[in-house]
C-alpha cells in the first residue's frame, strides 16, 4: 500500500470514527465506504472494519455508560442471540460480486436511515421479548456477514419502534456493536486466520477520533447534522459498490 493511500486512509478513519462516535455508532458502514471508495479489496474491507469497530465501540459504550444512558435490561435480548450469530456470519466469506451489492445494499440503507428522521414524539415502552430476540439474531448474522456492527439497524429500530429515547438508544447500540464486532471477528479469523498489515495506524486514528466522538456525542451535541454529513458519503459509496 502507498504511503499516500495510506494517509487518506489514516484521515479517513478519524473523520469516521468523530462522526459516527458522537451517535453511539463505531463506524463500520463509514469505514467500508472510505475503503470502497479507495478501491481496497474485499477481503481486506471486512477485518479492517471489524477491529476498527471493536476499539471504537469500546470508547464509545464506556461514554455512554459514564454520562447515565445504559440500560441493561433494554440490551441483553437484543445482544444474547446477536452474538453467536454475528459469529457465523462473519465466518462465512461471500463471492466478490456479492459481497459487494450486499454492503452497497447495507450502505445505501444507513444513507437513508441518517436522512429519515422521524419527527413524532413516542411513548417509551418495552420491547417484546421474542421480537428483541429474533431481531437481535437477524441483526446479529448481518453485521457478521457484512461486517458492520449492527447498530445501523438496532438504532432506528428502537427509536422508531419507541423502545428507547436517542441517547439511551446509543448507549445500547455501542455496546451491542462492540459484542457483535468481537464475534465476527473471530468468526472471520477462524477462517482467514490473518488481519491486514496496515491496520495498526488506522487503529491510532479510530482511538483519537472515537474519545473525541463519543465524549461530545453522550454530553454535548446534536446529532441531526452529523447524519446527513455521514448519508452523503454512504450514498455514493453504495451506488459505487452496486454500480462498479
Amino acid at each position: 500500500m502507498s504511503i499516500e493511500l495510506l494517509l487518506l486512509l489514516i484521515a479517513g478513519v478519524f473523520v469516521i470514527a468523530v462522526l459516527y462516535s458522537s451517535v453511539g455508532h463505531a463506524g463500520a458502514s463509514g469505514y467500508i465506504a472510505v475503503m470502497s471508495l479507495l478501491s481496497l479489496a474485499p477481503a481486506m474491507i471486512k477485518p479492517t472494519a471489524l477491529s476498527l469497530n471493536i476499539l471504537v465501540a469500546s470508547i464509545a459504550t464506556w461514554q455512554f455508560f459514564r454520562a447515565g444512558h445504559f440500560s441493561w435490561t433494554l440490551f441483553w435480548p437484543f445482544a444474547v442471540l446477536a452474538v453467536p450469530f454475528a459469529f457465523i456470519g462473519g465466518h462465512i466469506n461471500l463471492p466478490t460480486h456479492l459481497f459487494k451489492v450486499i454492503l452497497g445494499v447495507v450502505l445505501l440503507y444507513s444513507a437513508i436511515r441518517f436522512l429519515i428522521e422521524s419527527q413524532h414524539t413516542l411513548q417509551i415502552k418495552e420491547p417484546p421479548r421474542a421480537y428483541a430476540l429474533a431481531s437481535g439474531a437477524g441483526i446479529g448474522f448481518l453485521s457478521g456477514l457484512t461486517g458492520t456492527g449492527g447498530g445501523i439497524f438496532l438504532t432506528p429500530l428502537l427509536l422508531f419502534m419507541g423502545w428507547a429515547d436517542a441517547k439511551r438508544a446509543a448507549a445500547v447500540s455501542a455496546l451491542f456493536v462492540l459484542v457483535n464486532s468481537i464475534s465476527g471477528l473471530a468468526g472471520n479469523f477462524s477462517s482467514t486466520k490473518s488481519l491486514p498489515a496496515f491496520i495498526l495506524p488506522l487503529l491510532i486514528a479510530a482511538a483519537l477520533g472515537g474519545s473525541i466522538g463519543s465524549y461530545f456525542g453522550s454530553r454535548r451535541i446534536q446529532s441531526a447534522a452529523i447524519k446527513k454529513l455521514l448519508a452523503c458519503v454512504l450514498l455514493i459509496a453504495g451506488l459505487k459498490l452496486i454500480f462498479t
